[in-house]
């Protein structure tokens, strides 16, 4: 168990868990300093009270290889559809086509409660065109997606209508989280927390994939992204603060 990190401080028991997995999966050690960014993530989810809200996250940066950081830090692992080695950075995740490659994450969109439920990615290279980042169901009833169309980021949960703002295409955090049948709110770019006044529907069948929505027009994402949850209800600002800390502990550990 990789327990220690200098001194008298300790990894977070999950998050110990987590780097023995993701050591295991790289086939060598991470070093101290990342070691410290994840257990100081999963620590602090659990202050901010969203840890358990987490179903599904892979964490796609800080492993030294793409087997590491497909290793899931919460639920089941994803499966990866076409991607490579050279598709991975360490610091910057992983970068989609825009065509054939995508992760299937293993978690139904029906998995979590029609009226608790979050989706969340974290952008990491501006993507261009139309596409989807990570969802289950296109325009039907009860999907949930994040869609990427010009300037405009719009969001699906459990609803056949879209909620969204403008927003640039930049590296940032983008999400949304239902806890309500009438609205749910949602983050763009690490801008402010906003509401958006859809109803829900019945939950979409059908598993949630990342770098594309899983639907008869999936709409693959040729962006980066370095990190990925799926799972009910929880404070997005909340989440957007830790994954920004996380991303930014991340790039100042690895040489």
């Amino acid at each position: 168990m990789s327990w220690t990190i200098t001194g008298e401080q300790k990894l977070d028991p999950d998050a110990a868990v987590y780097i023995d997995r993701v050591e295991a999966a790289d086939g060598q050690s991470l070093e101290e300093g990342v070691k410290l960014a994840y257990s100081t993530f999963v620590s602090g989810c659990k202050t901010d009270g969203i840890w358990d809200a987490i179903k599904a996250s892979c964490i796609l940066a800080g492993a030294r290889t793409l087997d590491g950081a497909l290793v899931p830090l919460v639920g089941s692992a994803p499966t990866n559809v076409n991607f490579v080695s050279g598709d991975y950075n360490r610091e910057t995740g992983l970068v989609g086509d825009a065509s054939t490659k995508y992760l299937d994450s293993n978690r139904n969109n029906n998995a979590d409660p029609q009226n608790s439920k979050h989706v969340f990615c974290r952008v990491m290279e501006t993507p261009s065109g139309t596409m989807a980042v990570m969802g289950a169901g296109g325009n039907d009833n009860g999907s949930s997606n994040i869609t990427f169309v010009s300037s405009l980021a719009t969001y699906r949960v459990n609803s056949s209508l879209t909620g969204g703002s403008n927003t640039l295409h930049s590296l940032g955090n983008f999400g949304a989280s239902r806890s309500s049948s009438l609205e749910f709110t949602y983050i763009s770019n690490n801008e402010t927390v906003a509401n958006a006044s859809q109803s829900s529907d019945a939950p979409y069948n059908g598993s949630i994939h990342v770098f594309r929505r899983n639907a008869s027009s999936p709409l693959n994402a040729n962006a980066r992204l370095s990190f990925y949850s799926i799972g009910e209800s929880l404070d997005l600002a909340l989440l957007d603060a830790r994954v920004t800390t996380l991303m930014s502990d991340l790039a100042a550990a690895i040489p």
